[in-house]
């Protein structure tokens, strides 16, 4: 569980991920650590042994930009990751808790339920499912409204069967919600899911201790499933300008492919539910 030392921690973590091979350095003697040494790293990064220690510590929390450039480069952070360090030694002013439920802006309700032919949905950006159509819901259990996708991915069971590249598909997850959390771990509602989970779910509790941060705007996954068969869709997330972090994810597949023709089959098993669904949500939102 973060604590108010977010930025040593993610730094710690980094540094036991790195390997001395990995950057040119010898792997001798016995080693406490899996990764780098602090000393090793304070070399690399050109920075005090001194000072590496107390940025680790917490006791201090916002070092220069030449010294997380230097971080950043000595850790082989990728975009994403040196863009979260900068996060948490440049923490944005506090969001306050809602105090009325989260809605989706109406346009995007109705571009999301009009998509007959097209799996599609609205995530928080605590991967609270807000919003989904018919054919979102038939293709998982996960795209349902209400279900929490990180809950469901490490706890349910089906979700695990259903999935054939599960473990990336929870390792991606978890480093997307760091990247939608950002500085703000401590947040109510992260902190409980966090809490949650690593009480039980081991590999919960190893990812999130990597401190892996991957924003993902599109890609591929794959699932067995029980109408139709093996799938292949690609994904896309689209930020809905103007909410508090929602984001609309629409998938596809190949044209021509088998997985398109699955996909037209399950949307006509769907069908029947299209309309009382349309119904449901709309009236829920009213």
């Amino acid at each position: 569980m973060d604590g108010g030392n977010s930025l040593g921690e993610f730094l710690r973590a980094r540094r036991e991920l790195v390997r001395p091979q990995d950057v040119g350095l010898p792997a001798m003697g016995r080693r406490r650590v899996p990764g780098l040494r602090r000393e090793e790293l304070a070399m690399l990064a050109g920075i005090s042994i001194d000072y590496c220690v107390r940025l680790e510590q917490g006791r201090d929390q916002h070092p220069s930009e030449q010294v997380l450039e230097a971080l950043a480069q000595a850790l082989r952070l990728d975009e994403d990751a040196t863009a979260h360090l900068y996060r948490l030694a440049r923490p944005a002013v506090r969001r306050r808790a809602p105090r009325k439920p989260e809605r989706v802006p109406a346009g995007i309700q109705q571009l999301v339920m009009s998509w007959a032919d097209t799996p599609a949905y609205v995530q928080s950006r605590h991967l609270d499912v807000l919003l989904a159509n018919p054919l979102a819901s038939a293709l998982s259990p996960i795209y349902a409204r209400g279900v929490n996708q990180l809950r469901a991915a490490f706890l349910d069971p089906a979700v695990r069967d259903l999935y054939r590249d599960w473990e990336k598909i929870t390792a991606s997850t978890v480093a997307g919600l760091r990247a939608l959390a950002g500085d703000e771990t401590h947040d109510p509602r992260v902190a409980e899911l966090v809490g949650e989970l690593s009480v039980c779910s081991e590999r919960f509790r190893r990812l999130w201790a990597r401190q892996d941060v991957k924003q993902k705007s599109s890609g591929v996954f794959h699932l067995d499933h029980p109408q139709v068969g093996p799938l292949e869709l690609r994904y896309e997330k689209l930020a809905v300008v103007g909410t508090d972090g929602q984001v609309l994810v629409v998938y596809h597949a190949e044209p021509g492919s088998v997985s398109e023709q699955g996909l037209a089959l399950l949307s006509g098993l769907a069908g029947g539910a299209r309309q009382i669904e349309w119904f449901r949500q709309a009236n829920s939102e009213s």
